[in-house]
């Protein structure tokens, strides 16, 4: 047997369950190959392999597969571990052991299919449903496969592992294993793998006693029903229930032209099917199939507001379902006709948006209704692909040019189910037309003038979409609105409104690949959210090159609405006085090196960030072609996030900032590899980063922008050592402020409608701006002042405050570069904390620390003013 083989059948389960080993909740358990506390071994289910996070680990940094597992856990060689490996497939592993899950469900689904024969009560019942057990993988479960003699019990194990049985433990008198069979007494249908395999079940109870229908689902569902969808798919119909997907599998005329898949209810499309449907690539149209009923409806706008979000060029249809009918009632009493002429009478649905603004739990309800929007003529909801129905066929265009007015040049498609015509043609040219219509009338038979006046309709439809794409495109203030799924709502608000939203907040930042750095990470966010307000916040990182500081900022920026972020890489000197006039109004502008500015630009930007507006006078040229002089105006507010390797920039960009350093720490640099390790190895689930960014995504387009009413305003004094105190209590006013509208869903408002700041939302705010409060006292940069600990720190353990060093044996020490030690040591001895005692140019010159300061101290006595006022709130 290969090792390829053998991977293929033993999985991490199988040789976890054999050394008794159970990971937790979060699939961590404690790490079997070293005296671990604290569960670090981290378990992938997925990729059969794990990796443990101990650096105390003889396996940390080594992703384990199940044979690497067997040979750390028995210290065995590679050969050994292989041989075991084999032993666990096929020998002393038990006959259940050997099969999976898959095997046993289609085992006992054949068990069930086989039933069906054997059951008057499940023929009758499936005839009344119109259901053809000899065309339908179906079957019953009499709840008689297992007898609990000795002879079965190889049976019922493999019960017990799928959870087909549940042991109710022992009987009062024999003492003998009693089991309740799960599902009893249903009609029982097959849940498949992406690879056709059974992989879960779906029971049916139909025994009228129960006075109702009831459903039931192995734990941990997988699969769907009927299967996933063929890839070359291109229309697919979704229904509510499995047994209307089984009615509509029976009729040959629709499963020639359309996939089936079934959803678990109006509650039921699942993370499975929505990766399925998104795996379809040549799918053009998504029809729902569901109950006549409000549930039904209902969950045709939920749902196609979460698919038109998820596949945003497939068109979205919904079948017109009589009232109280679904797809399986429909047979009774009428032929199978009914359900082909349904769907062939399918409506398109457009583009169905979520108004998630309309849900936020501090405004007031009404009940006023909703006004419908009159559905459009012209099916908009794929550009690529707009659709017209007209009075003799279907109207396909491909593509046009909306800023050609003078033209309406079109890819056309024309079409009426049985054939097709397919031409470009100029819309403004009635000999065009009128051959299209001729030439489309003999292959569609049909007549011209029908279609010719279709032709006519089309064009002023086209004409009225070109004029409103048009007028988008002008409008300065026209900006990308993405909906917020009707589904993630909910996951929203209930990050929102959790007492400790800060904490998991701050926790899923972590979970987005932003490694460390807790407090300037959370700092970071709060700043970038306030884009939306008027008093918007900027940041300044510092940082040695390489350090992460535009990684770090970036990374921050992602989590923000990308219709709302700017990322600029350079910035030429007048391009800011180019922008349209609200082209930046509340935007997050990214400046990843602010080094590069020159005077000019970093003159704009400043007047973006403390005004929010820039007004330059230009020459124009006027409608008579006379040149005169105008006034351009670019209007904001932008908040920022900046990036920069000096210690110190121009005063008035520092003062307009919160000033941040990049933690540079042996710890911090030992957690970024850590990371870089692990995604390098496939032990980070990147698209679990991804999908942690785009909920927080979703999560900042449900903020609104209140006013917000401090009471407190007064009562909490920063240090008056710092530097700037005027615009450093300015920037703390507008911080507290920010941090109050992220938790706009946990506080009240005032009858003026403004939110109104609590004593949480100071303490939260001085928690996390204490860092750069205690920069704007310190009279070094944050870089600086790393260095300059450092060597304090290195004077220290070597002679003490005597102690006289090189600048070489302090650049080996510390690991910095020559430059950037250079430009350290030039500030400290301006600054008078280090001086040169002796020594040569050529030889080089030896220095002393000759101020030694306590940033400790400093740090104790800001903290313990803070926390003063604050107990007295």
């Amino acid at each position: 047997m290969e090792i390829s083989e053998i991977k293929q059948q033993l999985t991490l389960s199988d040789v976890l369950n054999h050394y008794n080993l159970k990971p937790d909740k979060h699939l961590r358990l404690n790490c079997p190959f070293h005296n671990d506390k604290t569960p670090s071994l981290q378990v992938y289910y997925k990729t059969h392999t794990c990796y443990c996070f101990s650096s105390n680990c003889k396996t940390n940094g080594k992703s384990l597969d199940v044979i690497d597992f067997i040979m750390h856990k028995e210290s065995l060689t590679k050969r050994e571990a292989i041989l075991k490996a084999k032993e666990l497939i096929g020998g002393t592993a038990s006959p259940v052991q050997q099969l999976t899950k898959a095997a046993i469900l289609t085992k006992m689904f054949t068990y069930f299919k086989n039933a069906v024969h054997n059951s008057k009560p499940a023929r009758e019942y499936l005839e009344s449903r119109n259901l053809d057990h000899t065309q339908l993988e179906i079957g019953y479960n009499s709840g008689q496969f297992h007898h609990g003699s000795r002879r079965d019990q190889y049976l019922i194990d493999s019960c017990l592992k799928v959870g087909l049985l549940l042991d109710k433990g022992l009987t009062g008198r024999t003492g003998a294993k009693a089991y309740v069979p799960f599902g009893k007494g249903g009609i029982v249908f097959p849940l498949k793998n992406k690879d056709g395999k059974v992989i879960s079940l779906y029971f049916r109870k139909i025994d009228p006693a129960d006075g109702r229908s009831r459903h039931f689902y192995l734990k941990n569902r997988q699969g769907l029903y009927p299967k996933y969808p063929k890839p070359e798919t291109k229309k697919l119909i979704l229904t509510e229930a499995i047994i209307d997907a089984a009615t509509l599998i029976q009729q040959e005329a629709i499963t020639k032209d359309f996939g089936i898949l079934s959803l678990y209810g109006t509650n039921g499309l699942m993370d499975e099917h929505l990766a399925a449907i998104k795996g379809l690539k040549d799918l053009q149209e998504i029809v729902f199939f569901f109950d006549g009923d409000p549930g039904g409806r209902g969950a045709n706008k939920k749902y196609a507001a979460i698919l038109v979000d998820e596949c945003p060029s497939v068109q979205i249809s919904q079948v017109l379902t009589p009232d109280n009918e679904d797809v399986n009632s429909l047979l009774d009493g009428h032929t199978h006709s009914v359900l082909y002429e349904l769907l062939n009478n399918r409506q398109e649905l457009g583009k169905i948006q979520v108004e998630s603004n309309l849900i936020f739990s501090n405004e007031k309800e009404t009940n006023e209704k909703p006004v419908e929007n009159k559905k459009s003529e012209l099916g908009t909801s794929n550009p690529a692909n707009l659709i017209y129905k007209g009075q003799s066929a279907e109207y396909q265009i491909k593509g046009f040019k909306r800023s050609q007015l003078d033209s309406l040049k079109v890819s056309l498609r024309i079409t009426n189910g049985t054939a097709d015509f397919r031409s470009k043609v100029e819309l403004y040219d009635y000999k065009q037309t009128g051959t299209a219509s001729q030439k489309a009338s003999e292959i569609l038979n049909t007549e011209p003038e029908l279609i010719e006046k279709d032709l006519s309709r089309l064009t002023t439809l086209l004409e009225q979409y070109r004029e409103t794409y048009q007028d988008k495109e002008s409008d300065p203030n026209n900006q990308v609105e993405i909906k917020v799924p009707e589904a993630t709502i909910s996951k929203c608000l209930e990050l929102l409104k959790a007492k400790d939203y800060f904490q998991k907040l701050n926790e899923l930042i972590g979970k987005t690949g932003v490694i460390g750095e807790e407090m300037s990470r959370l700092l970071l966010y709060v700043i970038a959210s306030t884009y939306k307000t008027n008093d918007t916040l900027h940041a300044l990182v510092q940082g040695s090159s390489g350090s992460g500081k535009t990684h770090l900022i970036t990374k921050i920026a992602e989590l923000m609405p990308p219709e709302h972020t700017t990322l600029l890489t350079r910035v030429t000197e007048s391009s800011f006085y180019n922008y349209g006039e609200s082209e930046l109004k509340n935007k997050l502008l990214i400046m990843e090196d602010l080094d590069g500015l020159k005077e000019e630009a970093f003159l704009a930007f400043r007047e973006l960030q403390s005004r929010g507006m820039l007004n330059s006078s230009t020459s124009i040229k006027d409608e008579k072609g006379n040149i005169r002089a105008a006034v351009k105006t670019v209007r904001g507010p932008i908040a920022s996030l900046s990036a920069t390797t000096r210690g110190a920039v121009y005063e008035d960009n520092m003062s307009r900032s919160l000033v941040i350093a990049v933690d540079e720490s042996a710890g911090q640099t030992t957690k970024v590899i850590d990371y870089q390790n692990q995604r390098a190895s496939g032990s980070i689930d990147t698209s679990q980063e991804r999908k942690t960014i785009e909920f927080l995504q979703h999560c900042m387009r449900l903020i609104r922008p209140y006013e917000v009413v401090n009471p407190f305003a007064n009562k909490v004094q920063l240090p008056e050592e710092a530097h700037k105190i005027r615009r450093l209590n300015q920037l703390y006013q507008a911080f507290v402020k920010q941090i109050t509208i992220l938790h706009q869903y946990q506080r009240s408002r005032a009858s003026t409608g403004e939110l109104i700041t609590e004593k949480e939302d100071l303490r939260i705010a001085c928690k996390i701006l204490f860092d750069c409060i205690v920069l704007k006292v310190d009279e070094l940069d944050g870089s600086l002042r790393d260095y300059f600990e450092k060597l304090k720190k290195y004077a220290q353990e070597k002679g003490g405050k005597e102690y006289e060093f090189t600048r070489r044996e302090v650049r080996q020490v510390l690991k910095v570069s020559k430059s950037q030690q250079h430009f350290y040591m030039q500030q400290l001895h301006e600054y008078e904390y280090i001086y040169q005692v002796n020594g040569h140019a050529n030889r080089g010159f030896k220095y002393q620390i000759g101020y030694w300061d306590s940033l400790e101290a400093l740090r104790a006595k800001i903290q313990d003013g803070l926390e003063k006022q604050l107990e007295k709130l």
